[in-house]
Order: structure tokens, then C-alpha cells, then sequence
């Protein structure tokens, strides 16, 4: 938000009143509730996401099911390209496993393949808002044939989305394939859409769904191909002194699941969200 500096001699008026001019108006918490939904809204945010998937495992083996923990740090910057009116909106995600090994049995921990979104999208806000970008998918596991791929990916990403009143709804989406890495690992062709809906209440409060479905195009077989999870659960936006601070829950149960390949049985998902308003 941009403040007028006052002219010299206003200034010094106000001075010789005993008065001060009054502080710039903090954004409204309904205006920071929106702005959390929006994924290219103008605002530096640092998302810690922690998803507990229970029932890990493939559908005709629930015998070998387990739980996997990921943990998504994923910071949203901002820049502002100059007077063009588009705003690039970066966000890494960096996911932290303990997976499952439904083989030999125990778990395995470290990071995993670090991907890296982009959008350019106006920076008018209003009406339709809608992004565009490339996706990069990096092979950074810290154990690469536990939990990476060991493939480099890419593709493109798009992000479109209405505000009105007390609503927030649209999708995210992006496909990627692999195009380098080791001859001998799955080739990746990877659909995520990302569908959010979001009613905002006085106080903070808001109700949200934001499922995320994945459709694996390099799977054996149909019943392979696609995860499809329903659900939602809700979220409040706090102040710890001056931060704003997003808290969010929400819980999930893929109603697809492929029959052979490891997926959840239902997820719990808990994301705190520092916010960093301009």
C-alpha cells in the first residue's frame, strides 16, 4: 500500500497541534482471508503443510497398508515486474517424507524432489484472476531411490479464480513429464488439479475444500491412473502480535485410489501459514 508523504508546511502544523498523522490502516482480515486463498495473490506467505496419509498402500494388498507423513514448506514470493501489470509469483515446495516401506518394512525419512511453480499473473485483482507459468521438478531426494524419482520434470501450470463477496473459488492445475534422469526409473507424465472452494466468516473463520487430484498417465493399466479425493474442513486466520497467521485443517477420503500402485486411503491435512502483508 502506498502512503502520500504530507507537504512540509502540513507537517509542521500538525506538529505545532501536538498531533501526529494517524498510521496507515491495517489490511482487514477479511481482505488476508481472501489473499491466503488466492494462489497468486500479491502477498509473501510461508505455508508449513503437514498431510498424515493413512492406509498408505495399494487397494488389492490393505494387508501392506501404512502411514506416510509429508511435510510441505512451500514460500510464496511476489516480485512486482516494474509498471508492466503482471506480478511473477514464485513458490518452491520443499517436501519432507517419512515413507513407508511396504516391501521390506520400516519407514524412511529425508526430503524429497524439490518442484518449483511459477505464474505470471495481472496484478489488477479484480474479476477473473487467472495465472499462468512454468513447473520444474527437480531430482533432489536425499535418498533417491526411496523417495525420488530420480527424473527432471517440467511442464506448465495454470491458475484461475473468482472473489466475490465472501467467496473464494477456482483451480490450480499442471502437467509434467520427465525429460532427463536415469534411463532405468517409471517415466513421469503427472496431471495435479488442485479445485478450492473457500466461504469466509466474521472473526476469521472460514469453511474450505481444496482436494487435490492426481491422474498418473504412465500407470499400468485404468484403475491405476487416477486419485480422487472428497472432503474439507475449515480454517482461521489469528494475529500472534502483529503476524498474521493462518491456521487450517481439513481431512480427506479418496473415494478413486489406483488398485495397484501406493496411495492413501484418506488424508489428514494441518497447515500453519506465516503472512507477510506488504
Amino acid at each position: 500500500m502506498t502512503t502520500l508523504a504530507l507537504p512540509a508546511a502540513s507537517a509542521c502544523a500538525q506538529q505545532a497541534a501536538g498531533t501526529e498523522p494517524p498510521p496507515a490502516p491495517q489490511q482487514s482480515s477479511l481482505e488476508l482471508q481472501k489473499a491466503t486463498q488466492n494462489p497468486v495473490a500479491d502477498l509473501i506467505s510461508v505455508p508449513v503443510q503437514s498431510n498424515f496419509n493413512f492406509g498408505y498402500g495399494a487397494k488389492d494388498a490393505p494387508q501392506n497398508s501404512s502411514t506416510q507423513f509429508v511435510m510441505n514448506i512451500q514460500p510464496v514470493i511476489p516480485i512486482t515486474l516494474g509498471d508492466t501489470g503482471f506480478n511473477l509469483i514464485t513458490r518452491p515446495i520443499l517436501p519432507i517424507l517419512e515413507q513407508p516401506d511396504l516391501i521390506e518394512g520400516g519407514h524412511n525419512w529425508g526430503w524429497g524432489d524439490i518442484q518449483v511453480q511459477s505464474y505470471l499473473s495481472p496484478n489488477s485483482g479484480k474479476g477473473l484472476i487467472w495465472g499462468v507459468g512454468p513447473v520444474l521438478q527437480m531430482p533432489t531426494a536425499s535418498d533417491p531411490d526411496k523417495l525420488g524419482t530420480q527424473k527432471w520434470s517440467a511442464g506448465p501450470g495454470v491458475v484461475a479464480l473468482l472473489m466475490p463477496g465472501k467467496w473464494v473459488f477456482g483451480a490450480l492445475a499442471n502437467q509434467i513429464w520427465s525429460f532427463a534422469g536415469d534411463s532405468d526409473r517409471e517415466d513421469i507424465s503427472l496431471t495435479t488439479i488442485q479445485p478450492f472452494i473457500n466461504y469466509n466468516f466474521d472473526g476469521g473463520w472460514y469453511v474450505s475444500s481444496s482436494p487435490i487430484i492426481t491422474a498418473n498417465w504412465e500407470a499400468d493399466g485404468n484403475d491405476n491412473t487416477w486419485t480422487v479425493p472428497a472432503g474439507g474442513g475449515f480454517g482461521r486466520l489469528i494475529r500472534l502480535g502483529k503476524l498474521p497467521v493462518n491456521l487450517q485443517a481439513q481431512a480427506f477420503y479418496n473415494v478413486v485410489k489406483p488398485d495397484d500402485d501406493p496411495a492413501p486411503d484418506w488424508t489428514l491435512r494441518l497447515q500453519v501459514q506465516f503472512l507477510f502483508p506488504k
